[in-house]
């Protein structure tokens, strides 16, 4: 008899005397405690709201570990398992002596090992505590764990232990990462040839790796399946019809939806084992998708993000940052839902929203859209020609250059730009000059998720959502912030809802708006109905001009493409008391017609330009603030159209002012760009220092 049969003998010697409790306790004191530091050393994995993977990221050590239960497992594969490994699993306390009798003796007759004596729990142990030797000690050590982890688990959380670490070759380790991996699914629902492979792969995971040797594959799995034949877990027919199916012989890649938004919390919190979105992860991967084919149809170097926004909650549904995360050439690293990009025309419908709350104007106003210069300053609508006279609704769904800004001549640039901050965007304007008219066709900077979350707020009756993007994360504070009153916010829905729709769609559907940049760098279309905002951008991540990038005939049809891959109709937006349903004659005098006593032309008025007297630009200005005084600033202007409103490093500093002088109360000493702008949007900045 060989060293090795006297060896597993004594093996069960001991194991049978570890009956003893003394035997038993002197056992496990001198081994120490059990060491689960492994099972929490996991990969992190992004989830979507109802659970679904949405990225999963490597360990340090470069393996894929990814958290799973027995219960989200195929139970044909739990079956197959046990059958094949431990069938009296249910019935020992982690050590099964007839399997160790039964391999000690075929060891002592054939003085080779013929069969084994590990049970599943036995294994488990092997996987808490790897060891590269295979000795009686280390054998014994196994039992010794097993007999443990059957005091402290139960049945169902050993096979939790044993699924989530066992080997699948290379750097694969537990059924989850196995199974998304070689099949590409998730191993809630696998077939009876995918099972058998993955309970093969476990017991010599190098050797029988199905992307280095797939033959090895199918011999072990064929193995496993003509045991469970034998076992009654399969009959004949399913056993021979699954031999037939192929063996994968590449690693599918893992998934990796929503990159951006992922990427960033998983370097956020790295430690954090399972992060939960609002995310919608099949939306996501449809919309993923959408931008993807699109983007390539319109050439190199061009990217695509979309954003959906649940109306009723705030939360993210969808973020797509970029057409191609892995696209060099297309910058695809870049989240182009956070970069500041022109909108175009997209906020022009916060400007008709603020004409309606002040009384300015009402969607059927009769506004004139013909040539018109505030200053040094001519719109031009984007086709180069005019319509005449047109309603206030039928200028906004044309998008109409024109009359939108005769509407923010009357609103006042400043007043919008302070609208829209205090909504909670971040507007960046560009230069030194205090804003101009000019901003109501997108001269300016600002976010898509921020854009989105403006035509959200029009959507929920100018309440702002606060945007959530997690769903294990406390909520933010509630802001209680608006962007315009309930009655405006549906008008201005009810009148994009009749804008004229694209050639891939019908109208009155959803309430929307495009936006093209200047010198075609955005192409931006955005819209809502009660349930869902989208917004859609289209361009280069490097702010290079794109022929033929408009707006209506790019970002358009995919923002409608959009909304129809969303579940269910779009739904209207209720009507709120107190709206005005009329036609032109019939409104209120005041409001048929946009108010006439504004000159339109340099001809027509001789008022003198703006500029601010005192103080003057570059000066020092001694208000005592360094010896803790606070005397108010005297600001003095002279020319331009009254009212003036004055502006302090770009906030309006109180309203619209009849007055050519004011004053403003520092908080406290440094510089300070004073800028005022008066009636028609001529505007004045100097820089001071305030002592």
């Amino acid at each position: 008899m060989s060293r090795r049969a006297f060896g597993l003998a004594g093996l069960v010697i001991a194991t049978l005397g570890l009956g003893v409790p003394a035997s038993w306790e002197a056992v496990k004191r001198q081994m120490g405690p059990l060491d689960l530091a492994i099972v929490d050393q996991g990969s992190s994995i992004a989830v979507d709201r109802d659970g679904r993977l949405l990225r999963a990221f490597t360990t340090q050590d470069g393996r894929w570990r990814l958290p799973v239960a027995t219960q989200d497992i195929d139970p044909r594969l739990v079956d197959m398992l046990i059958a094949y490994e431990d069938k009296r699993f249910e019935q020992h306390r982690g050590v099964d002596p007839r399997a160790l009798v039964r391999a000690a003796w075929q060891l002592v007759r054939n003085g080779r090992i013929v069969s084994g004596a590990s049970t599943l729990t036995m294994q488990t142990a092997r996987l808490l505590e790897p060891r590269e030797q295979r000795t009686g000690a280390a054998k014994l050590r196994q039992i010794v764990r097993a007999l443990e982890l059957e005091q402290r688990f139960t049945k169902m959380q050993i096979l939790d232990l044993y699924f989530a670490l066992a080997p699948y070759g290379g750097n694969l380790e537990g059924i989850r990462a196995a199974s998304l991996a070689y099949f590409g699914k998730e191993p809630k629902r696998l077939s009876y040839a995918e099972s058998a492979l993955l309970v093969a792969l476990p017991q010599s995971p190098e050797t029988r790796r199905p992307d280095r040797s797939p033959e090895a594959a199918r011999a072990a799995r064929n193995r496993v399946l003509d045991r469970m034949v034998r076992a009654n877990v399969l009959t004949r027919s399913e056993a021979d019809q699954a031999k037939i199916e192929p063996v994968p012989r590449d690693r599918k890649p893992f998934p990796a939806l929503a990159a951006h938004v992922t990427e960033a919390a998983h370097q956020a919190e790295p430690e954090r084992r399972v992060m939960r979105f609002a995310l919608d992860a099949r939306l996501q991967a449809s919309f993923e998708v959408l931008v993807r084919e699109n983007a390539e149809r319109l050439g190199p170097k061009i990217s695509a993000a979309i954003l959906a926004i649940d109306n009723a909650t705030g939360e993210i549904r969808a973020q797509v940052g970029s057409s191609d995360y892995f696209s060099l050439e297309r910058a695809g690293s870049v989240d182009m839902t956070q970069a500041l990009r022109s909108p175009g025309s997209a906020l022009k419908p916060f400007i008709y929203a603020m004409a309606f709350e002040n009384g300015i104007a009402h969607p059927e106003t009769i506004l004139d859209d013909r040539p018109a210069r505030y200053g040094i300053y001519a719109p031009e609508n984007f086709d180069m020609k005019f319509q005449g006279q047109v309603t206030a609704r039928r200028a906004l769904q044309l998008s109409l250059n024109v009359p939108a800004i005769e509407l923010l001549s009357e609103v006042g640039p400043a007043r919008l730009l302070a609208r829209l901050r205090n909504a909670g965007a971040e507007i960046v304007i560009g230069g030194d000059a205090a804003p101009g008219l000019a901003i109501g066709l997108g001269g300016l900077g600002i976010r898509l998720k921020d854009l989105a979350r403006l035509y959200a707020g029009l959507a929920r009756g100018g309440d702002m959502p606060d945007l959530t993007s997690r769903l294990d994360l406390p909520r933010p504070a509630a802001s209680q912030r608006q962007i315009s009153e309930p009655v405006a916010s549906w008008y201005v829905a009810d009148i994009l809802r009749g804008a004229p729709p694209p050639a891939n769609a019908s109208g009155g559907r959803i309430a929307f708006k495009t936006g093209t940049s200047y010198g075609y760098r955005d192409a931006v279309a955005v819209g809502f109905d009660k349930r869902m905002t989208i917004a859609v951008w289209f361009g280069r991540p490097d702010n290079g001009a794109v022929s033929g990038l408009v707006a209506r005939q790019v970002a358009a049809p995919v923002l409608f493409d959009a909304f129809g891959r969303v579940p269910g109709e779009p739904e209207s937006i209720p009507r709120p008391p107190n709206v005005l349903i009329s036609t032109s004659s019939g409104l209120p005098p005041p409001l048929r017609n946009l108010r006439k006593d504004a000159p339109k032309t340099i001809a027509a008025t001789t008022i003198a330009p703006l500029k601010i007297a005192y103080p003057p630009d570059g000066a020092r200005v001694d208000l005592g603030l360094s010896q803790g005084n606070s005397a108010p600033l005297a600001l003095k202007a002279q020319g331009g159209a009254l009212p003036l409103t004055w502006m302090v490093n770009g906030a309006p500093v109180g309203g619209p002012d009849p007055r050519r002088q004011t004053s403003w109360k520092p908080d406290g000493a440094g510089f300070a760009r004073l800028s005022v702008m008066d009636s028609k949007g001529a505007t004045d900045s100097v820089v001071v220092r305030l002592e």
